[in-house]
C-alpha cells in the first residue's frame, strides 16, 4: 500500500510485498537487470539503454505517459549483489537518480530528479521467489489523481505479472 511520503509533498513511497510463482530468484534477478529484454517486455518503455560516462555505467530510461501527459525520464545508477543471510540466497538491487552532465534533460520530457529504488528477490521455498520492493520518485509537474491511484492500485500488480511472464518466456529467449 502507498504511504505518503514526506507528509507536505503529496507524493507517494510504495513498498511491495509479492510472489512470483514458478520464477526462481536468480532468473527474475536476469530479466530485471536485462535492459534489452525489459525492452520487449514492458510496454511502458519508450528508450531504455546503459552508457558509461566518467567509468560509471549508467541507465537511461524514457517511461510513456498517457497522453495528453509529458513523458518522463530517468538518468541512475544501480548494482545487483547476491547475499548470504544465515544460508539464505537474497538478490538486492539498488538504484538511484544521479546528474550526469552529459546526458541532458529533452524537450517535451519531464526529468525525474529524485528516484529510488530497492529490490530484494530471494527464494519461496519451492519453485517461485519471493519480492520485496521499495520504491520512490517524484514524477514531476501535475499528475491526475486518478493516474496515481491507477499506479498504486493497478499498474503495481500488472507490473508483477508482466514481470512472471517475462521470466516464463526469457529462458525461450535466451
Amino acid at each position: 500500500l502507498p504511504i505518503l511520503f514526506p507528509q507536505q509533498s503529496g507524493l507517494y513511497e510504495y513498498k511491495i510485498y509479492g510472489g512470483l510463482a514458478d520464477c526462481p530468484p536468480e532468473l527474475c534477478a536476469d530479466v530485471y537487470m536485462d535492459l534489452d529484454f525489459r525492452k520487449q517486455w514492458d510496454q511502458y518503455v519508450k528508450e531504455l539503454y546503459e552508457k558509461t560516462y566518467d567509468g560509471e555505467k549508467i541507465i537511461y530510461w524514457e517511461v510513456k505517459y498517457p497522453f495528453p501527459l509529458s513523458n518522463r525520464d530517468y538518468v541512475y545508477i544501480r548494482e545487483c549483489r547476491v547475499l548470504d543471510v544465515d544460508g539464505r540466497k537474497i538478490w538486492v538491487v539498488l538504484a538511484q537518480s544521479v546528474s550526469v552532465p552529459q546526458c541532458p534533460e529533452k524537450p517535451g520530457i519531464i526529468r525525474v530528479q529524485s528516484y529510488k529504488q530497492s529490490l530484494a528477490i530471494e527464494s519461496d521455498g519451492k519453485t517461485g521467489s519471493k519480492v520485496y520492493m521499495y520504491y520512490f520518485d517524484n514524477p514531476g509537474g501535475m499528475l491526475p489523481s486518478w493516474l496515481v491511484n491507477w499506479a498504486a492500485k493497478s499498474g503495481v500488480p500488472a507490473f508483477l505479472k508482466d514481470m512472471q511472464n517475462a521470466c516464463r518466456n526469457y529462458s525461450k529467449s535466451t
